[in-house]
């Protein structure tokens, strides 16, 4: 059966991508006029937005190339110019080197989304791959540019609020931006059944909290993104040194990371009997020894006789000695 798209669907996805342009660009005239909260708050709905079109295209199946750079030139001006032009507002007014760090944030926003558009035509990346992003994305580029900015409505002003700070603030994210450095994407992270009712009610706090305190749970989310980063690296390092493990399920993929620590500090796993994945990752060439050990217990479970006792021309095991005490 062949789906037909009709052009009002098509326009849906296209019509979020614009109200998340709009709502970035006025971002910049709240910060002209002075209400600072209203500009965090056009790029937080800006960032919302952006996050919406993509899957509500995919959901109607209603994606175009059209849709795909007019994605593109919107993001680079909701959180590449806009949050550029509100700091600039906000801290460094006519200064020029504050015009230059706003410069700065815009390119390296703009190349980070020209290099993002380069590598969806990659089809040799790994499976891992879709994981992660390359770099910190747009959306959250432009929210931690802001985050002196948050900290000073919030508690006033402090070291955070310094122009240089301000200035070094801006130019570190923009160096993010256009890095290597891989972060998680949220769009593959999978959560168990049993862990839903738990998420559900957290996400519920989640709401609560940005309700009463909007700021607060602004810049709490933003500083635990940017503590994530390591984790990040951490974990594709590790999948690019095991990419087999990349499909197993989690508990399989957790077995096979406790299997490598015991191999890597000599000690004897605790059990063979580890599923899929992990099996392959335990697995190790049996000795000589080893396979005298385990001919000598089958033919004693076959011929059921008790395993010889200690004579007394034998050294008997002290319990003392070995450390354990019996019961």
């Amino acid at each position: 059966m062949v789906r037909v798209t009709t052009p009002g669907i098509r326009l849906l996805p296209n019509a979020i991508t614009v109200l998340a342009l709009c709502a970035g660009l006025s971002s910049v005239q709240f910060a002209l006029t002075g209400n600072y909260p209203m500009a965090i708050a056009s790029i937080g709905i800006a960032a919302v937005l952006d996050s919406l079109d993509g899957r509500i295209a995919r959901l109607l199946d209603a994606t175009s190339k059209m849709g795909a750079e007019l994605d593109s030139l919107s993001d680079g001006i909701s959180f590449g110019v806009a949050p550029a032009l509100v700091l600039y507002v906000w801290q460094a007014h006519d200064d020029r080197i504050g015009w230059v760090a706003s410069l700065i944030f815009a390119v390296c926003m703009i190349l980070r989304l020209a290099r993002f558009n380069t590598l969806l035509d990659e089809t040799d990346k790994p499976a891992y791959a879709s994981e992660f992003f390359v770099g910190v994305p747009a959306p959250a580029g432009g929210l931690v540019a802001m985050l002196p900015l948050i900290l000073s409505l919030q508690w006033g002003e402090g070291w955070w609020s310094e122009q240089y700070v301000v200035l070094i603030w801006t130019i570190a994210v923009a160096a993010l931006l256009i890095s290597r450095i891989p972060t998680l994407s949220l769009k593959t992270i999978k959560v168990p059944a049993k862990a839903i009712a738990p998420l559900l009610v957290g996400v519920g706090l989640l709401a609560a909290a940005i309700i009463q305190f909007p700021l607060v749970a602004l810049a709490a989310a933003l500083v635990l993104y940017l503590l994530h980063i390591p984790y990040a690296v951490y974990r594709n390092r590790w999948l690019a040194a095991h990419p087999e493990a990349w499909a197993v399920p989690p508990r399989e993929r957790r077995a096979i990371r406790r299997a490598r620590s015991q191999r890597r500090l000599r000690l004897q796993p605790a059990s063979r009997r580890v599923a899929g994945a992990a099996m392959r990752a335990v697995r190790r060439p049996l000795s000589a020894g080893d396979l005298v050990r385990t001919r000598t217990l089958r033919e004693r479970d076959h011929s059921n006789t008790p395993p010889p006792s200690s004579g007394p021309g034998q050294r008997r095991r002290s319990w003392r000695r070995i450390g354990i005490r019996r019961r």
